[in-house]
């Protein structure tokens, strides 16, 4: 009972406030795919949004307008999506509070359709590190500024809304949180590395209950990540955590053991005085360290994708000999 309670909260902190998260069930079959030129990457529910969202704006209920110009006709990842991420919020309350912020990425998300073949090249980059590799279905869409990706049983699941900020995105719109973690329409193939790395990770949902655990799924998929799209997601954390990492590993490792993962991870708006997630950043720092001191690399990603134990992975890394630490 507890291990299943424990579970239900690792859940409810993947779906509230995350810019991407690890697998959801969508209640689904999960394809299994091992061929990166048969993916489907599919971008008609941004064009089915768009529709939706000029007769809203017009319409006297407006949420019936999306209901039946965009869910209705939606694909199987947005109906996916809308239960993980959509039903959280009110679709057309938040776009009609925001309708700034939506008319100034209209013309970023338009442009996605052109970056399947860097997307496609990510693919084949990670069959070529990880043979079981697994290519599922890439469905974009657009939500309620919560969730820039998440994966479910249909496929990888891309919040588009979330990468199509511009110059002329209006910032009195955001909050803080949205003002750090919205991006350009450029880095959509690394978020789509990011989640299609999550797809793959052979993780015990008990490994992940902890602290350390957590940050390693998180930090893992923006490392492998970047190994096959060249760039991670998080930017941010790095430009913060790297010139602090002695000081942020110090705070973190009083933590990693417990179960608590508010301090780091899915913190959403709530974080203070400095940059949400952080448990982003160390997860990527214990991953690197790993991955630079095997001698293997192509096993080194196989270890990474396939962890039983984190303390042990930790260990292995030889990432608290930076701070003179022990390594075993």
């Amino acid at each position: 009972m507890r291990l299943l309670i424990a579970t239900l909260l690792i859940l409810i902190c993947f779906t509230s406030y995350s810019l991407c998260g690890a697998p959801q069930s969508s209640g689904s079959e999960k394809k299994i795919n091992h061929d990166p030129e048969a993916a489907q990457l599919i971008t008609s529910d941004i064009d089915n949004f768009w529709f939706a969202y000029d007769r809203a704006a017009r319409s006297p209920n407006p949420a019936v307008t999306f209901q039946l110009q965009y869910f209705d006709k939606g694909s199987a990842g947005l109906l996916a999506f809308k239960r993980a991420r959509i039903d959280q919020c009110a679709l057309a309350e938040t776009v009609s509070r925001h309708r700034g912020y939506y008319d100034s990425i209209r013309a970023s998300t338009l442009r996605i359709p052109s970056m399947k073949e860097p997307i496609r090249t990510s693919f084949r980059k990670l069959k070529e590190l990880y043979e079981p590799a697994v290519f599922p279905d890439v469905y974009f869409l657009i939500g309620c500024q919560n969730s820039g990706g998440t994966t479910t049983d249909a496929g990888l699941l891309i919040g588009a809304e979330m990468y199509g900020r511009t110059a002329d995105t209006p910032e009195r719109e955001m909050d803080d949180w949205l003002k750090a973690v919205t991006k350009p329409v450029e880095l959509i193939p690394h978020i789509v590395a990011h989640e299609l790395i999550h797809y793959q990770q052979k993780y015990s949902g008990a490994a992940k209950l902890t602290l350390l655990g957590a940050s390693i799924t998180e930090g893992s998929a923006d490392f492998v990540g970047e190994l096959i799209s060249g760039k991670q997601i998080n930017t941010n954390l790095h430009t913060y955590g790297n010139p602090r990492e002695a000081e942020v590993w110090a705070e973190f490792k009083t933590e990693m053991d417990g179960s608590k993962t508010s301090n780091w991870l899915y913190q959403g708006d709530k974080a203070k005085g400095r940059p949400a997630d952080l448990g982003y950043y160390v997860g990527y720092k214990i991953c690197e360290a790993f991955y630079k001191n095997a001698a293997d690399k192509k096993q080194a990603v196989r270890e990474i994708l396939e962890i039983k134990d984190f303390k042990k992975f930790l260990a292995d890394s030889g990432y608290e000999k930076k701070f003179g630490g022990r390594s075993d």
